[in-house]
């Protein structure tokens, strides 16, 4: 069976980081999202020709209330909804400034380390963009 293209479903996203308050691990921010009560990273559908970096940090901000510095590229994710394929793009981004305001898109959002954020999240694609962007900062 060969894939149509033309119907991949492009979206994009970060891991998003901030330092601990208390110095200790960094913290990573999950978005639940009470349509598919889940715990995942913030993401979305990129727009007609939108560049997948400037969406996946439009996305971010629009999730979380916060705008962010972009990292290294993080792996692609691929998976099938509905039957279409979606192909997901990631970056790690350090959060800046900002203020999440709960919406009907993002009800919640958690500042997790590490090690809970991967409990949390509900698919374990996502708990591989943890492993790698773990793995990127020990040999950074």
């Amino acid at each position: 069976m060969t894939e149509n293209t033309d119907a991949v479903i492009r979206a994009a996203g970060c891991v998003l980081w901030r330092p601990s308050p208390d110095g200790g691990d960094l913290r990573i921010c999950l978005v639940h999202r009470p349509k598919y009560d889940d715990w995942s990273h913030p993401k979305g559908k990129l727009k007609p020709d939108e560049d997948a970096l400037a969406g996946a940090l439009r996305e971010v901000e629009e999730e979380t209330g916060h705008r962010c510095a972009p990292g290294p590229r993080l792996p692609t994710t691929h998976y099938f909804v509905n039957g279409r394929a979606k192909r997901v793009s990631y970056w790690a981004a350090e959060a800046l400034d900002g203020h999440f305001t709960p919406n009907r898109e993002v009800d919640r959002i958690l500042w997790l380390d590490p090690a809970d954020a991967r409990d949390r999240l509900t698919q374990p694609r996502d708990r591989e963009l943890i492993d790698e962007f773990l793995a990127i900062l020990r040999h950074a």
